[in-house]
């Protein structure tokens, strides 16, 4: 009898989705079929191959209300931000495709008399790219669409919670016409993803997730000598200057550490706000913050759905508990939110003020609605306790003066710097995090480096 995932639904608690686990003689028979249709895929010509991908955004776009309503039942978003998902998959996904004749094109050096040489980019053979929950679409698309624009066949591994996910991609790629075997998709156990980390017909991994599975695919990915590019955690933070619009700064970063529940590798979760504007942005926040709308995600009128299950909920409540006994004050109103009942994934937002950075609050991830706040009285402290973390994905500040936002940006330890907005993934920039927040890149056409190899030609011509 074969073994099944179980996907609990954080809407209501029952079980939404449930799946057969892949065997170890389903992993080795998908491997094999994807290095030899990697072999083939990579003969098509890119127009081509672009040609077809393209066709697979619109049929997954063409489904994007049913898919909006399975991301809300799989892991909780409300139902009147799911359909944002969809579109910013679309947005990545055509802007990938649209450069990838530039992106993937050769390096010709300056001409040399005799010779005719170029550096060909190629497609490195088998993808496995690893997906997470909190974005399903977003993240993978990443990794999924370039890779295939590349040449490589890519095997999908979705988390437990969004295994339609995995689908809806197979679904799209096959209306599409991409040939049988350049895309598939496998439902895992952690021991059987490790096992095709390490496979050496995987020649490399993109994955995204928390640190230690990071870790766990470094160990994996070192048995089989392939590559990986991670996007792991993040704390990040912001800075509103003195010369800041207060309002705008107020509206944006509190948007920013609760949308999507703070489910987000990216979302904001800690602020730092100058001493002139200190008392105003806390006084403001918080009045923002009690107009969340928690409850059931399928409510259009909900503003604030669950986290993904129970036991995160808890694990928040106890990083905020443990920062309030450190001295940490709590100033949203539990009580405005009845949805929110200790035992339940419904979680209230919550703000911290008189945090420092001997709080674990401050220095380790929190994946929920809480956010930090504390006051500086420079751009100095202010880049000290922004840089003072483990992690390095994304920094944002707010300012009227661009030029000192820049020379405060070259000094932050982080992969993206956002000024007056926060948040966000432009796909024609480089998506990168430092330190603790991962390596590697996805997006922009420095992304497409990471999903092939350099090859030279050096030909010396017939005389």
């Amino acid at each position: 009898m074969k073994e099944l995932q179980k996907t609990i639904s954080p809407v209501d608690g029952r079980v939404y989705v449930e799946r057969e686990l892949s065997t170890p003689a389903s992993i080795n028979a998908a491997l094999d079929t994807a290095v030899r249709a990697q072999a083939t895929w990579a003969l098509v010509p890119l127009a081509e191959r672009v040609t077809i991908l393209s066709r697979a955004v619109d049929a997954f776009v063409a489904k994007g209300m049913d898919i909006a309503t399975e991301i809300t039942w799989q892991m909780g978003r409300p139902i009147s931000q799911t359909p944002g998902e969809v579109r910013g998959f679309e947005e990545r996904a055509r802007y990938m495709l649209s450069i990838a004749t530039d992106a993937l094109g050769p390096v010709v050096p300056e001409p040399k008399e005799g010779f005719k040489r170029q550096i060909k980019r190629v497609p490195l053979g088998v993808i496995a790219v690893v997906a997470p929950w909190n974005y399903p679409y977003l993240t993978a698309v990443n990794a999924v669409i370039p890779a295939l624009a590349a040449g490589n066949a890519v095997i999908l591994k979705h988390s437990h919670q969004t295994p339609l996910c995995a689908e809806r991609f197979a679904e799209a790629f096959a209306t599409a016409g991409l040939p049988a075997g350049v895309f598939q998709h496998l439902h895992l156990t952690h021991a059987d993803t490790s096992t095709l980390m390490s496979d050496v017909r995987v020649a490399s991994v993109c994955f995204t997730g928390s640190v230690a599975g990071g870790r766990a695919v470094v160990a994996a990915t070192g048995q089989g000598f392939s590559t990986a590019g991670l996007e792991l955690g993040g704390k990040d933070p912001a800075y509103v200057r003195h010369d800041a619009n207060l309002a705008q700064a107020i509206e944006t970063l509190t948007d920013g550490a609760f949308f999507n529940s703070g489910q987000s590798c990216c979302g904001i979760k800690r602020i730092y706000i100058h001493e002139k504007h200190y008392n105003a942005f806390v006084e403001g926040a918080v009045a923002l913050t009690h107009q969340y709308i928690l409850g059931s995600p399928l409510d259009a009128a909900t503003t604030l759905g669950p986290v993904v299950r129970t036991s995160a909920a808890d694990a928040v409540r106890a990083q905020v508990a443990d920062a309030v006994r450190r001295g940490a004050r709590q100033l949203v109103d539990r009580a405005r939110f009845e949805s929110s009942q200790p035992g339940t994934p419904y979680l209230a937002p919550q703000v911290l003020v008189d945090v420092d950075h001997q709080m674990p609050f401050m220095r380790e991830e929190t994946f929920g609605p809480a956010v930090g706040l504390m006051k500086v009285s420079s751009d100095e402290e202010a880049i000290r306790l922004m840089n003072d973390s483990d992690f390095g994905l994304t920094a944002s500040i707010f300012s009227a003066d661009v030029d000192v936002a820049e020379r405060i940006a070259d000094r932050l330890e982080t992969g993206t710097v956002f000024l007056n907005r926060c948040d966000y993934l432009d796909p024609a920039l480089a998506w990168t995090g430092v330190k603790h927040s991962g390596r590697g890149c996805t997006l922009s056409r420095v992304g497409y480096e990471q999903l092939t190899r350099p090859k030279s030609y050096h030909f010396r011509l017939p005389k």
